[in-house]
C-alpha cells in the first residue's frame, strides 16, 4: 500500500510540475559552459601585441575618463585580468560597468553582446520564466516549488526503482539499457529507470542546492547547522560604499592605486602563479588599507579565491584571507552556490551537472509518455 501511494504521488507530481522541470533542465543544459564560452569569445577581442603600449594609464585616470563618458557612473571595483591585451573592467555593483582600454582609456568592447544577451535570457528563464517586475515574484515561487517537487521525484524515484524482490538479476535489468526493446512502452520504461538511477545522486545534489536560493529557511539552515547566525539580506557589506571618493589623497600620505596594484601583482605572482584576475575594491578617501581579491579561476570556485589586504601608506601586506579562513557556514554556503552548476569542481563538475540535466530531459519525456499510456490512452479505447 505504501509503495502504491508513493507511485501515484510520484506520477501526479511529475504531471503537474513536468513542464517547468523540462524548462529548467533545458536551460540548465544551455548554461553548462557559460563562463568558458564567454571567456573564449572575449579573449578573441583582446588587444594584439602591436596595440599594447609600454605603459598603462593610471587607474584614477581610467576612472575619470569612464565618468566623463558616463557622468552618473560611480565604480566601486576595478578588475584586472592577467593578460596584457585584456581590458580593465570598472564595475558599479550590480548597476553596470564599463570595460576600458588600459592604455588609452577608451571604451573597449570584448566578447559577443548577442551571446551575453542569450545567456542572460536563458538565466532569466531558468530562474523565473524571464519575467520582470512584480510577475517575477510569482514566477520564482513556481520554479521554486517545482524544484522541490523535482527533488521529491528523484528521491521517490530511487525508492520505486528498487525491485520488490532483492535479487541481482532484477537489479541488473534495471541498470542496463535494452538493445532492442520489444515496444515503445518497454523502451520508455527502461529509459526512465536506467537514466534515472544512474544520474540520481548528482541530479539530487544539483536540485537540492537550488533550494537554498529559492527559500530563506533553506539558506538559513546552512548556517544554523553550524550554530552561526545567518546573514541578513540587504545588510551592507564591508566594502559597500567605500568608493565614495576615488580621488587620491596627497602622495606623501598614501600610495597610488597603481603602486599598490604593482605590489598586489607581485604577491599574486609569488603565491598564486596561475591567477586569472585581481579585483580591486576602490577605497574611500580616508581608508587606511586596500583589499584585492585574487582569483585563480574564471569564477565559480570559491576555494580558489583569496583576499589580499595592503597598507595604503606603505604598500606592505597586512593579511591574506583564504577560503579556509571563512566560517564553516560561509564555506558551505559558497560551495552550495556553485555545486548547483558543478563549477566548484571545475570543468568536470560542470560536465556532470550538464549531463544529468540533459538526461533529466529524457526522464521527463519518458515519464510523460508512460503517464499518457497509463492514464490517457485507455480513455480512447473502445469499450
Amino acid at each position: 500500500m505504501f509503495r502504491k501511494t508513493i507511485f501515484w504521488v510520484h506520477l501526479i507530481s511529475g504531471g503537474l510540475a513536468g513542464l517547468v522541470i523540462l524548462m529548467m533542465s533545458f536551460t540548465g543544459v544551455l548554461l553548462t559552459y557559460e563562463r568558458q564560452i564567454e571567456n573564449w569569445f572575449a579573449r578573441a577581442d583582446y588587444l594584439p601585441p602591436e596595440e599594447q603600449l609600454p605603459q598603462t594609464l593610471p587607474l584614477v585616470e581610467l576612472i575619470e575618463l569612464s565618468q566623463y563618458r558616463q557622468p552618473d557612473f560611480n565604480p566601486t571595483t576595478a578588475v584586472v585580468i592577467n593578460h596584457p591585451g585584456a581590458p580593465i573592467s570598472l564595475r558599479a555593483g550590480r548597476s553596470g560597468g564599463q570595460q576600458v582600454n588600459p592604455y588609452t582609456g577608451e571604451e573597449m568592447h570584448v566578447g559577443s553582446a548577442g551571446l551575453e544577451s542569450f545567456f542572460s535570457t536563458m538565466t532569466g528563464w531558468h530562474r523565473w520564466f524571464n519575467a520582470t517586475g512584480e510577475s517575477r515574484t510569482t514566477a520564482r515561487a513556481i520554479t521554486g516549488a517545482s524544484n522541490l517537487v523535482f527533488l521529491f521525484l528523484i528521491l521517490s524515484g530511487i525508492y520505486l526503482w528498487l525491485p520488490r524482490i532483492w535479487q541481482w538479476a532484477l537489479f541488473r535489468v534495471r541498470l542496463k539499457l535494452y538493445r532492442r526493446p520489444p515496444s515503445s512502452k518497454a523502451r520508455d520504461f527502461n529509459w526512465h529507470h536506467v537514466f534515472g538511477i544512474w544520474c540520481a545522486i548528482p541530479l539530487a545534489v544539483v536540485v537540492a542546492t537550488a533550494t537554498v536560493f529559492n527559500y530563506s529557511w533553506a539558506n538559513n539552515l546552512v548556517y544554523q547547522v553550524y550554530g552561526e547566525e545567518p546573514p541578513q539580506r540587504g545588510r551592507p557589506r564591508a566594502n559597500q560604499g567605500q568608493a565614495e571618493s576615488i580621488a587620491p589623497l596627497p602622495t606623501l600620505e598614501y600610495l597610488s592605486l597603481d603602486e599598490l596594484l604593482v605590489n598586489a601583482r607581485q604577491i599574486a605572482d609569488q603565491q598564486f602563479a596561475d591567477w586569472q584576475s585581481i579585483s580591486i575594491s576602490l577605497p574611500a578617501g580616508n581608508a587606511g588599507n586596500v583589499d584585492f581579491s585574487i582569483n585563480q579561476s574564471l569564477g565559480g570556485q570559491p576555494q580558489k579565491q583569496h583576499t589580499l589586504s595592503l597598507d595604503r601608506h606603505t604598500g606592505n601586506q597586512l593579511a591574506i584571507r583564504d577560503f579556509s579562513d571563512n566560517s564553516p557556514g560561509q564555506q558551505t554556503r559558497s560551495i552550495i552556490r556553485f555545486l548547483h552548476t558543478g563549477e566548484v569542481l571545475g570543468i568536470w563538475g560542470q560536465t556532470v551537472a550538464g549531463l544529468v540535466s540533459l538526461l533529466s530531459l529524457l526522464m521527463v519525456w519518458s515519464g510523460f509518455a508512460l503517464a499518457y499510456r497509463r492514464l490517457i490512452q485507455p480513455l480512447f479505447k473502445k469499450t
